[in-house]
């Protein structure tokens, strides 16, 4: 009997996202969390839209979640924000982070396009949801697997 784990990130490469995730939040009161699956047989953002229900991330007060979503054996991700996202920003407003992310990738680095994207993501919810001195940390700062 095999108890093999698909572990896409070594230990130290899941600290360099988590703490992204963690420098990224400290500027905006909204909420990142990021999603790696082996495979995707859809459309990534079709993926993204029900992992994102399944993740509980249209539960923080302000709709101000994002999910990083990464299909890393098909080379596909999106980048999926709440309503209270959605409603305020520009169409394509996420499309700087998914250049940065895909120069990244399209290289063969991984771990730096998750985090030069999770890095951009908190700068686009910083103009828009920015810190707060009672801002909680509404989402567990964790990687999900797929």
């Amino acid at each position: 009997m095999s108890f093999w784990k698909w572990e896409p990130l070594t230990p130290y490469q899941e600290k360099q996202v988590l703490e992204a995730v963690a420098a990224a939040e400290l500027n905006t009161s909204g909420e990142i969390r990021v999603h790696i699956d082996k495979w995707c047989k859809t459309d990534p953002l079709f993926k993204a839209k029900n992992l994102f229900v399944h993740l509980k991330m249209d539960a923080t007060k302000d709709r101000n979640g994002v999910l990083i979503y990464i299909a890393k054996e098909e080379h596909k991700f999106a980048i999926l924000g709440d309503i209270g996202i959605n409603t305020r920003v520009p169409i394509g407003f996420w499309d700087s982070a998914k250049d940065k992310m895909q120069g990244h990738f399209a290289s063969g680095d991984l771990v730096s396009g998750i985090c030069a994207g999770i890095d951009e993501v908190g700068v686009k919810l910083k103009e828009y949801f920015p810190y707060q001195s009672d801002d909680e940390n509404e989402l567990p700062d964790e990687i999900s697997y797929g």
